[in-house]
């Protein structure tokens, strides 16, 4: 029976599709092909990770390792993190232990005793800026001489990366590129030296590849094979919504249930369970069973569209100020809310646009992201798709709350004829 998602990752029974994906990343696995998975927000990267590791490890194949990187701060941090997720891993965390043996006398036979928090803080003190490449070697190798093969799942990598590459503003310094250039050139040379021992792969609310290419580090990604995890169609969310439907005794005709798909036009799974969710709210506090077409438009207007209790969303907007910072996060935004109002930027709007921030940009100085490093985030990371000559919002959804959000006194910073008919606002 399948029950409503919350904002975190899900698996087991509260896993729904995705058996063709997870048996691709089985095979990638098994294969020792590193991968890089790729996909818009809340397309359920990290569920499909997390579940995906869940089943090795039930089929005694494999070791496996979750890291998550979001709070890393340099590559001594990506380290300790690694080292202490490890952990479960017997074999492998004997020898972890053994090399961080100095750091850890203090402590002595209470190792099994700390929290993982301890444990970290324990094995960060032990590593620095001038060590941290012989300490990951030295874990990568503890791990692959696991008896069996380890799958180690990284993920948040890009906002590591993001946060080595750049400045406060958003501008890649040449400190920072080569700092990046240095622990992704470490990562890459440990996935090919223990290739079959550790098969990596990766996941990130936002995209690795459009920040390497911003860099000029591209060549770091090239021993990771990309996976596009795509929306569900219609007829999966359709599927979900009716399985929610008689999970929770609700009346959800099927008519309805292609309706709110439609009105979401990407079905982004945690979208499609967020507006069961709220229409089963709905419905509990009318004390009724039936959901009727009135019931699922109200709930699109008044509570998925609303300004409050919209983490999920504002959560696009935060992303793009985390990735691209005061440089370059305001050309974000303009296009996007231009977009949002218009239902479609066209190629001459871009064309001003390039035109406009490039000026602007060279009075506030060199290394932040242009016109088009903004726009191939926005394609990579599915908030835009191309439509005809120019681009729309990949999801009804994310366009109609943006346009409700932003575009009510928007006024686009280039001339007022700006769209395609030449009306101005």
């Amino acid at each position: 029976m399948l029950r409503k998602g919350g904002s975190n990752w899900v698996e087991g029974d509260s896993f729904f599709d995705r058996e063709v994906e997870l048996e691709i990343l089985m095979d990638r696995m098994r294969d020792g092909n590193h991968t890089l998975v790729t996909a818009q927000r809340r397309m359920g990267k990290t569920s499909l990770v997390r579940e995906l590791l869940r089943r090795l490890v039930e089929g005694g194949e494999f070791e496996t390792v979750f890291v998550d990187l979001e709070a890393a701060l340099d590559p001594a941090d990506a380290i300790a993190e690694t080292a202490v997720r490890a952990r479960p891993v017997s074999g492998a965390w004997r020898r972890i232990e053994a090399g961080f043996a100095n750091i850890l006398k203090e402590v002595g036979g209470r190792v099994e005793e700390l929290s993982v928090s301890d444990l970290k803080v324990k094995l960060r003190a032990g590593i620095d800026a001038g060590n941290w490449p012989q300490r990951g070697d030295a874990v990568f190798a503890a791990l692959a001489g696991s008896a069996r093969p380890v799958v180690l799942a990284i993920d948040e990598l890009p906002i590591l990366v993001n946060r080595l590459l750049k400045d406060d503003s958003g501008r890649i310094t040449p400190e920072g590129r080569k700092e990046a250039d240095a622990f992704l050139s470490w990562l890459r040379r440990n996935g090919q030296a223990h290739r079959g021992g550790i098969t990596m792969i990766l996941s990130g609310s936002v995209g690795l590849e459009p920040l390497l290419e911003q860099a000029g580090l591209s060549a770091h990604a090239n021993i990771f094979s990309a996976y596009d995890l795509k929306p569900w169609d219609e007829d999966i969310a359709v599927s979900c919504l009716s399985e929610l439907a008689g999970t929770h005794e609700v009346d959800l005709p099927h008519g309805i249930c292609r309706e709110m798909c439609r009105k979401l036009r990407c079905c982004i799974p945690h979208h499609v369970q967020m507006y069961f969710d709220k229409l089963h709210d709905r419905l509990r506090h009318a004390g009724r069973q039936a959901a009727t077409e009135e019931d699922a438009e109200r709930v699109y207007l008044h509570e998925m569209l609303s300004v409050r209790g919209q983490t999920d969303l504002q959560h696009y907007e935060d992303r793009l100020r985390t990735i691209l910072g005061t440089a370059g996060c305001p050309v974000a935004m303009e296009i996007l809310t231009a977009t949002a109002v218009d239902g479609c930027l066209d190629g001459g709007a871009i064309d001003r646009y390039r035109a406009y921030f490039t000026a602007a940009a060279g009075n506030a100085g060199p290394g932040g992201p242009t016109v088009d490093n903004v726009l191939h985030i926005l394609l990579h990371d599915g908030y835009l798709e191309p439509q005809d000559s120019g681009y729309r919002f990949t999801s009804g959804l994310l366009e109609d709350w943006w346009r409700n959000r932003w575009g009510g006194s928007f006024r686009p910073v280039i001339d007022d004829g700006w769209r395609s008919g030449g009306a101005g606002r």
